[in-house]
């Protein structure tokens, strides 16, 4: 897929509605942009929100483990 974006001058642009929608972009998701040595630009979203998580681990009946027995 290729669609045009114009630069605005205060260095912001808008992402093509067909872009946002194939990657199911929301208003509030982040993205990382990185440059790479051949001067290509990658742009990954981030899209997952900390509420997009909650209960994510959750297994019946397995047991609570307490915050201070987590290792980060």
């Amino acid at each position: 897929m290729t669609t045009e974006a114009t630069l605005n001058s205060k260095g912001q642009t808008t992402i093509p509605k067909e872009i946002r929608d194939s990657l199911r972009m929301k208003a509030g998701d982040r993205m990382t942009f990185t440059l790479m040595p051949d001067g290509t630009v990658v742009m990954r979203v981030k899209s997952k929100r900390f509420n997009d998580l909650v209960g994510m681990l959750y297994q019946e009946g397995r047991a609570a483990v307490p915050i201070e027995h987590l290792s980060i």
